[in-house]
């Protein structure tokens, strides 16, 4: 079923700072995520992309800023149904089958037998349905997880670098399921540190150390750096942009 998808952001994030020991992890953010949309998450491991999205989900204490979703503040009860998140890590039970694993987190959003067989398939194990998570490879576990939050149909879903590990033909399959699911209405906002994926996002958030370099789409990306490839255009856009701030 198609969701209506509003012109309000979907994510709505004003001032975000958060600080880990005496360290600045984010500095001051200010962005917006477009409803109904893929948008990535791009920047080099250790820029701050997760503790980002930590925030978005609730599970980040922060120093001071807002972070709301659809509406609601961020970790909000309400959204415990409407926010699905695929951390790096698989979240599986190594002694439960695919299927058992799926089944167990769609019975908790009253989901068919159909709906967890269509996650499955989603992700490209239907022939592994039977076998349990312990026995498969750690690409394939992070597929299990991505099912878990496939089947619950959320309106809002976070993927933590979710193409790590998996051969060029499951990512291109993958990437076509986030548009089928963009194109239903579901805001997915993917992270991620290889530039050429960034291809396949409606619009790209830049970060490095902490920082928002930019936000624009590919397209105007190249423009504005006047380099064909998104990674070096990436790069051009760190050499230019002012340090500890957004170029415009």
């Amino acid at each position: 079923m198609r969701r209506t998808v509003t012109t309000t952001p979907a994510i709505d994030i004003r001032g975000l700072r958060v600080i880990r020991g005496k360290h600045e992890v984010l500095h001051s953010l200010d962005l917006q995520v477009s409803a109904g949309s893929i948008t990535g998450l791009l920047g080099p491991s250790g820029c701050g992309k997760t503790t980002l999205m930590r925030a978005i989900v609730g599970t980040q204490i922060v120093e001071s800023g807002e972070v709301r979703v659809l509406g609601d503040l961020a970790g909000s009860v309400a959204l415990r149904r409407r926010v699905g998140y695929v951390t790096q890590s698989p979240s599986v039970y190594g002694d439960l089958t695919v299927t058992r694993n799926v089944q167990y987190f769609g019975a908790l959003y009253g989901k068919s037998g159909a709906d967890v067989a269509a996650a499955v398939d989603a992700v490209g194990l239907s022939r592994y349905a039977d076998r349990t998570a312990a026995d498969l490879s750690g690409g394939q576990r992070g597929r299990v997880s991505l099912a878990c939050a496939l089947v619950a149909s959320p309106d809002v879903l976070i993927l933590d670098e979710p193409t790590v590990g998996l051969d060029p033909v499951l990512r291109v399959e993958l990437w076509e399921r986030f548009a089928d699911l963009a194109r239903s209405g579901t805001t997915l906002l993917v992270s991620s540190h290889v530039m050429d994926e960034a291809d396949h996002c409606a619009e790209l958030i830049l970060m490095r150390d902490g920082h928002l370099l930019a936000q624009l789409t590919p397209d105007e990306l190249r423009a504005k750096t006047r380099c064909e490839r998104l990674e070096d255009a990436f790069l051009e856009l760190i050499r230019t942009s002012p340090v500890g701030g957004e170029i415009s």
